[in-house]
């Protein structure tokens, strides 16, 4: 691909819509391919759904969509890769931990969910694995999965689509993609108008509101709160439990979350939900009872009605679409950024799609 120009407008190849960690690796894929970017995003780049994602990069059967189980399994196999890359290219780092996973299931879950084997069964006690835990007799099992931080991981993707030469407009929302005999030809925003042959709408809980066709997102809010942990290796392991999760960062924070509220687009947090997160967790881990509270914020997940992403092209040539990854933004980012940029530049992207079309919900 090759840029655009007349003597009055520059238009770029591709135009982003969204500038959070969906949008940000789909560049960068697009970029590896020589195509001029612009990034268009309603607010600031990267401080919507992937500011506040937990990170945990969850590829279980026990928890995955049938569907999605494939495109969720190569994500996370890329990983590594991934955030090196943009460790390297942006000098961030992004945090990639792979201790693992502690799950404590309702008590019925592992006998009648598929995918528990004797690969998952704890790789010695409780005790040895997480000492600060409370004893407790519940059942559990590992998961062998990473987590990352998601607001490093998508400061370091930003820095890497800067430094690769990307262009950003930001605090302007779009309001429509323009056509001309029916095929694309750039984006309106509230300000300004920008040219370009292609446009991808990542745009989130937002998507809905861009045409010239509706997609059927909605936000999905979750809230969640930080604690700092002394010491800052107290826990090692995610743990997940029928309340809460806990995630531990390498720098000391702890992460407790999260729920899943259909309340439109308010991201306030409740401060008995605060409460109720913060005596979760002290019952989980005592040690926490001295723990100082460092935050709390709420988020919006892209939601759809089948709670699958839509990814691919849509009917209107040159319009694509890659959103409604509900809470699987952060781990389906590099696999949602390589399917797309093939189909982008007319390539097989190596997986069936079928399930995730834009033209289920038409």
């Amino acid at each position: 691909m090759s840029p655009l120009y007349n003597a009055k407008v520059k238009s770029w190849d591709v135009i982003i819509v969204g500038g959070g960690i969906i949008g940000l690796s789909l560049t960068i894929a697009l970029r590896k391919r020589g195509a001029t970017i612009l990034v268009v995003e309603r607010g600031e780049p990267g401080r919507e759904a992937s500011h506040a994602a937990g990170g945990m990069l969850v590829d279980c059967p026990l928890e995955t969509h049938a569907a999605l189980q494939p495109l969720a399994t190569a994500s996370a196999k890329m990983y590594p890769e991934f955030a090196r890359e943009l460790h390297l290219e942006s000098g961030i780092n992004v945090d990639l931990r792979d201790y693992g996973t502690i799950v404590f299931p309702p008590a019925d879950e592992l006998h009648e969910r598929p995918g528990f084997t004797l690969t998952n069964l704890l790789p010695a006690t409780l005790t040895e694995l997480e000492p600060s835990l409370a004893a407790t007799d519940q059942a559990a099992f590992y998961l062998k999965e990473r987590s990352v931080d998601p607001r490093a991981l998508t400061a370091a993707a930003l820095k890497t689509a800067k430094n690769r030469g990307v262009d950003f407009s930001s605090g302007d929302p779009v309001t429509a993609v323009n056509l001309s005999d029916s095929h694309v030809t750039g984006v309106t925003t509230t300000k300004t108008s920008f040219a370009a042959e292609r446009v991808v709408n990542c745009a989130g809980a937002w998507s809905s509101q861009i045409g010239p066709q509706s997609f059927p997102t909605r936000p999905v809010k979750g809230q969640m709160l930080c604690l700092a942990m002394h010491p800052r290796n107290l826990l090692k392991h995610v743990i997940r439990t029928p309340n809460v999760y806990l995630i531990p960062r390498s720098d000391g924070r702890l992460l407790v979350g999260a729920t899943v509220e259909e309340a439109g687009f308010d991201k306030r947090t409740d401060p008995a939900t605060m409460q109720r997160f913060h005596h979760v967790a002290i019952s989980l881990v005592p040690q926490l009872r001295e723990a100082k509270i460092l935050e709390d914020w709420a988020g919006l997940r892209p939601g759809t009605p089948d709670n699958l992403p839509i990814l691919g092209a849509t009917e209107t040539p040159g319009y694509y679409v890659a959103t409604g990854h509900f809470r699987d933004g952060i781990l389906l980012a590099p696999i949602t950024a390589a399917v797309m940029a093939a189909l982008i530049a007319g390539k097989d992207p190596d997986f069936d799609l079928a399930a995730f079309s834009p033209a289920r919900f038409v």
